[in-house]
């Protein structure tokens, strides 16, 4: 299972998504992306409000951020392009091994942002879709992910792709310095 685990995580070719009224291009994300990824978060009330404000004196924490995601072979950070380039959409996927399930490995889902403008196009949906056939292919039998309590219209659009709300989630802020 970790020699199947990790391919879902290594490097990656574009690869077409296509949606009711054309497609779009899913790519791992390059240094170049990182200011729309910001505008991506902040574009979203609730991860505004967590202090995602795509503030210019952040910057340097989001470059850390990128770096480490970036080197990590067990994390792909994605971006969706329109057809002229444009980044419309992201997502991080991490894989996680695992002793439960025997040892299963299971891919998380994080940070799933889709445009404002583009929203209701089914780019989200070709997304989520991609990623369950890529675990699925690389011997990865769990996805997973988690999504804010206030975000009714989310879970609707996951549970109509199949996710179960099955678990309770918990977080805890350490105060750091």
């Amino acid at each position: 299972m970790a020699g199947a685990a990790a391919g879902i995580v290594a490097g990656m070719d574009a690869v077409t998504l296509d949606l009711p009224d054309g497609s779009v291009f899913l790519r791992r994300a390059t240094i170049d992306d990182l200011s729309v990824i910001i505008d991506l978060l902040a574009d979203d009330p609730i991860s505004a409000a967590r202090g995602d404000s795509a503030d210019a004196s952040d910057r340097e924490a989001y470059e850390v951020a990128f770096a480490a995601i970036d080197r990590d072979p067990a994390q792909r950070l994605l971006v969706v392009v329109d057809s002229v380039g444009a980044v419309v959409a992201t997502m991080q996927l991490t894989v996680i091994p695992g002793l439960a399930r025997r040892g299963a490995s299971r891919l998380q889902i994080e940070a799933v942002r889709v445009s404002s403008s583009q929203r209701n196009r089914g780019v989200g949906a070709a997304m989520m879709r991609w990623a369950i056939e890529d675990a699925r292919v690389s011997g990865v039998p769990l996805v997973q992910l988690t999504s804010d309590a206030a975000r009714v219209d989310a879970h609707r659009f996951y549970e109509r792709l199949g996710f179960e709300a099955s678990h309770v989630g918990f977080k805890y802020r350490v105060e750091t310095s």
